[in-house]
């Protein structure tokens, strides 16, 4: 779970989520009359109850009220589905092997970084941070409160192993049930001291804190142990079906959610840490860090992190020695350095490039004294970047400390939203592809186990998509048993909101890595790669020349969508921009995505693609382009993407924006880019072989179209709205305006 950006309030969704259930209730064939009957009526207040709701969330979220709602996802759906779904895999591992899904093994873990991602988010404190840990545990513990209680209800049988009886007294007439009671006893006292522990942060008298008395689950490992008796001595007293029950399920979600249900990743700018070095660096008298070039910045920092002694005092820095934003990373890694361990996830570094990125994070680790380092995974963005990926890990792998230091183990992120802002989709996909395929060749020769974590948004242009394609279009041998990605805003609620929807969300991934794994696709062939080169570098300089070199294109971009509104919703704690003013490239993924989606022209998704595709057509490579969409995976899955893209825009639709919106002087890039659009969405159907789009999914395009209906009056009232409210005639438009936002969002499924 990564930007929690959903323009749907948590109180709409939990009314959503109220109906369903009660259709789904109406559905059943053995309802008399009088269930018949109470089931509408509910049904009729649960809509009354939404048709007075307010749909626009008044009171922009804090990074807390995040990571609350991304463990109510946890608990209303996850923390049911998860061992649910292990059970179905165990019964799968044991009808094809003969053996089943061995305890203590977590196929599914997750992460966070709600409450953690302080990339350009001033309200991610180091207060915020530990805070939400604190939360995480305390959720943690009462849910485990909750089952073990009804497990101590469960085990009410007197045969025991001779382990168990040692453990409780000989002469125990119902052994589990004692060994329980001492165990939720336990984690009641856990709950009362996290609960306490909360309110010292928040009120900032942590030092007051009483000692700890008695002992607390602060382990998972503490609480799997009595557990895991249980489980040995019901095995061995001949009865394994009792075992197999709700105990199987507890200690299955020690697994896969600790005592935290999320473990929290941290994200900050690489920028941000070279600036705090630097400035511990001026504070030594030691020289300008940042104007060192790249091989002493390595050197020096091997050294310091080589070396036994500190660095820096616990004194620095004094009021006056540094800024507020050095402050804060330094106040970071220290507020880390006291938290749990077990809470604590990677720690991410956004706009990654050199090595000394990576080890700046390592040594402010050592010099804070982390009770244990943190994996530290670079996240490479821009095309730059991700087409210097693997040089930046091969110079790290290279030296001594840092290979020591993994055992041999490495992470690494790559974005997919800043890459295809920075270089349009197809060159960015074409970019990530080959990132993947460099970093595996580095990996496998240096003996390393990679990790790739894929940043992937909920849009096209976000690298989202159907999951299992997307998984089976990655280069062989990235997909080698393991694979990290992000769901992120309103695809949360739509993959996990539901239990059968979560089961079967969590299905596809596993059935997909296991594919990609056991039977990875094809290898490139030459003439494709020379293909897709060629594609994507005319890509490129199609989305350069409209984007960062058209003198229009920015005063266009504002006048004819709702960017400039979308600061109004506040459905995020994050600003809109990495910092304030400057043009396209300060302004985020999703609010750049989000305004072309309103306006239907969903330009992100397919600006350069079908220049590149004449290009290569009018060069006789159509033949070479058929191949590719039929025989490698990472095209057609590229391909299909954006021809569902075009299945939601309506170039009609943005020709209105204009009419009404923008200035004279700028419609005829309106023009242009309109006739762009057309000119993609053909190119693309002669690839993908289709008279429509989404002709081969009838299913998926009526739901699309049944959805547009609705959506086409939207776009026509959101025009009028913006009209008024950009001309202050009429201060009440701007409510309608943001509830427009918000259906035009639900139609097409998606923010950004």
């Amino acid at each position: 779970t990564a930007h929690p950006t959903e323009i749907v309030r948590r109180s709409v969704s939990r009314k959503f989520l109220r109906i369903q259930h009660l259709l789904s209730e109406l559905d059943r064939p053995d309802l008399s009359r009088l269930e018949q009957r109470e089931i509408g009526e509910a049904l009729h207040r649960a809509v009354a109850e939404l048709w007075e709701t307010d749909e626009i969330r008044r009171v922009r979220l804090t990074p807390v009220d995040e990571a609350y709602n991304g463990l109510q996802t946890m608990e209303q759906t996850l923390w049911d589905v998860l061992p649910d779904m292990y059970r179905r895999f165990d019964h799968a591992l044991e009808s094809c092997t003969g053996q089943g899904l061995p305890m203590g093994l977590a196929p599914i873990r997750f992460g966070s970084w709600m409450g953690g991602d302080r990339d350009g988010n001033p309200n991610c404190t180091p207060q915020v941070t530990r805070e939400v840990c604190l939360i995480s545990r305390i959720r943690a513990a009462e849910l485990y409160y909750r089952e073990i209680g009804r497990l101590h209800q469960d085990l009410s049988m007197k045969t025991a192993s001779a382990d168990l009886l040692r453990e409780v007294g000989l002469d125990t007439a119902e052994p589990y049930r004692k060994l329980l009671k001492k165990v939720l006893k336990r984690l009641r006292k856990t709950q009362r001291h996290l609960h306490r522990t909360l309110q010292a942060v928040r009120s900032g008298e942590l030092s007051r804190l009483p000692p700890i008395r008695g002992q607390l689950y602060l382990q998972a490992e503490k609480l799997r142990a009595p557990l895991m008796l249980c489980y040995r001595s019901l095995v061995a007293s001949g009865n394994s079906m009792i075992a197999g029950g709700r105990l199987t399920d507890i200690l299955r979600r020690i697994d896969i959610f600790g005592l935290v249900l999320l473990k929290l990743d941290i994200r900050q700018e690489a920028g941000r840490h070279s600036a705090a070095v630097g400035a511990i660096i001026r504070h030594l008298g030691m020289g300008s860090y940042l104007e060192w070039s790249e091989e002493e910045k390595q050197d020096f920092l091997v050294r310091e992190l080589e070396s036994r002694r500190p660095l820096i005092m616990s004194t620095f820095p004094a009021p006056d020695e540094v800024d507020d934003e050095i402050r804060e990373i330094l106040e970071t890694f220290r507020m880390l350095s006291v938290q749990n361990p077990e809470s604590l996830g990677t720690y991410v570094i956004s706009m990654a490039s050199e090595p000394s990125h990576i080890l700046e994070v390592a040594l402010l680790q050592k010099e804070c004294r982390l009770q244990q380092a943190m994996p530290i995974a670079p996240l490479f963005e821009r095309l730059d970047d991700l087409n210097g990926a693997a040089d930046t890990m091969e110079r790290l792998f290279a030296i001594p400390w840092y290979r020591e230091k993994i055992q041999n183990r490495q992470e690494v992120m790559i974005g997919y939203s800043d890459s295809a802002k920075d270089a349009g989709k197809l060159a960015a996909a074409w970019g990530l592809y080959r990132a993947q395929e460099r970093l595996v060749q580095v990996c496998e020769q240096h003996g390393v186990a990679l990790t790739l974590f894929h940043g992937r948004g909920g849009t096209v242009a976000r690298g989202g998509g159907p999951a299992h394609e997307a998984i089976l279009s990655q280069p062989p041998g990235s997909v080698n048993g393991n694979m990290r990605v992000t769901e992120q805003g309103e695809v949360i609620q739509s993959k996990y909101g539901l239990p059968g929807m979560a089961m079967e969300s969590l299905e596809v991934y596993i059935g997909a890595v296991l594919e990609a794994t056991l039977r990875p696709p094809p290898e490139p062939r030459e003439r494709w790669r020379k293909q897709i080169d060629s594609l994507a570098r005319d890509s490129l300089q199609e989305f350069h020349r409209v984007v960062r070199y058209h003198d229009d294109f920015v005063a266009y971009f504002r006048a004819a969508t709702p960017e400039q509104e979308l600061g109004n919703l506040k459905i995020g704690s994050r600003p809109a921009r990495r910092r304030p003013g400057g043009g396209i490239e300060t302004l985020r993924a999703i609010p750049w995505i989000f305004a072309w989606t309103q306006t239907r022209l969903m330009l992100p998704a397919w600006l350069g693609v079908g220049v590149a595709l004449e290009a290569a057509i009018d060069r006789g490579d159509k033949p070479v382009l058929d191949e590719m969409q039929q025989e490698w995976p990472f095209f057609r899955a590229t391909m299909d993407s954006i021809e569902m893209v075009f299945s939601k825009a309506d170039a009609n639709v943005s020709e209105m924006y204009d009419f009404r919106l923008v200035p004279t002087p700028l419609k005829p890039l309106g023009e242009e880019l309109r006739r762009l659009f057309r000119k993609t969405m053909n190119l693309t159907l002669a690839i993908t072989g289709h008279k429509v789009p989404l002709e081969t999914q009838p299913v998926v395009l009526r739901s699309v179209e049944v959805r547009n209906t609705y959506v086409d009056p939207l776009n026509v009232l959101q025009v009028e709205l913006l009209s008024r409210v950009r001309s202050k005639e009429d201060d009440a438009s701007l409510d309608a305006l943001l509830v427009a936002i918000n259906g035009i969002s639900a139609g097409m499924r998606n923010t950004g």
